[in-house]
């Protein structure tokens, strides 16, 4: 797949169909095509111009249009604490053995560890064999990242799609929408799923490494628009404070036909990360490897 849209956390526009992109305001009074505006935000709309997270999406249906949300069962995605009495010992964990049935991306993810401290972190596996098909998912709880160690994967989300496999990264931003599939011809694909509810995911300062090091913003990678105008029975799955939900939807929800702002979904080749280090005196601590960072307050 070819992209076009490159450099970490840019101003990006884009659409699937011309003229569809309003210029020079966000939220006209008659919206081009009769496509309904959309902000997502990922920040606090004050904070501070240059830590500002935003996205404006120009879709077919509303992102209110749906049925009404009931319990959605998923034992093995822990959502908060997975044992508030975890004992200190040091702790190894032997690889999971591969399901013995099929499995969706939802239905695949095995919690390993929590972080007590929230805002905090999560560490997943993930197996799968299957497509979600009109299953969707929305995670409004924090960020994830998806890390393939097995398979190559395809990522639809509303603002387009990004195809990985064994050696990147993609980080999908708390609100959105989006399927993971896997690739034509894959079995079995497996993985890594951290999930942040902390500060989104950043570069981290270079200091004395100067302007070159690590990662280089001009390689993450963002999907061009591109969306599905598909009536039937659909199934949302979301993730709210700590619990998951479903509701019944009569389309598609990736309808995003533009969009223009520097919240969405992008992908890492981590081939790409340019190595620091020497070992000439003493061993560097392990934060010179740093591909992306949520700051914490202290």
């Amino acid at each position: 797949m070819d992209y076009v849209l490159s450099g970490f956390g840019n101003h990006f526009e884009s659409e699937a169909e011309p003229g569809t992109l309003p210029r020079g305001q966000n939220s006209p009074k008659k919206p081009l095509k009769g496509l309904i505006p959309e902000q997502l935000s990922g920040t606090a709309f004050t904070v501070e111009r240059k830590s500002n997270l935003k996205t404006w999406l120009y879709r077919i249906h509303p992102s209110t249009f749906h049925g009404s949300y009931k319990p959605f069962e998923q034992r093995t995605w822990i959502a908060g604490e997975i044992n508030p009495r975890t004992s200190p010992e040091q702790m190894r964990w032997q690889p999971l053995p591969q399901p013995s049935s099929a499995l969706d991306f939802i239905e695949g993810v095995f919690t390993m560890a929590t972080t007590q401290e929230k805002p905090g972190m999560s560490i997943s596996h993930y197996f799968f064999n299957k497509k979600m098909d009109r299953r969707f998912f929305c995670n409004a709880d924090g960020e994830l990242i998806l890390i393939p160690q097995r398979g190559n994967l395809v990522i639809k989300t509303e603002m387009g799609v990004l195809e990985i496999g064994p050696q990147e990264i993609a980080v999908i931003p708390r609100g959105v929408k989006f399927q993971v599939n896997p690739q034509k011809d894959q079995t079995w694909c497996s993985g890594y799923l951290g999930e942040n509810s902390g500060h989104p995911l950043t570069l981290p300062h270079l200091g004395p490494l100067g302007a070159n090091g690590l990662a280089h913003a001009r390689d993450f990678i963002y999907p061009q628009a591109q969306y599905e105008m598909i009536s039937g029975t659909f199934e949302l799955i979301t993730k709210f404070n700590q619990n998951f939900w479903s509701a019944e939807l009569n389309h598609s929800p990736l309808d995003v036909v533009a969009w223009h702002g520097n919240y969405s979904p992008y992908k890492y080749d981590l081939r790409k990360f340019n190595t620091m280090g020497s070992v000439s005196y003493d061993h560097p601590d392990p934060s010179i490897y740093t591909v992306l960072t949520s700051p914490s307050a202290q």
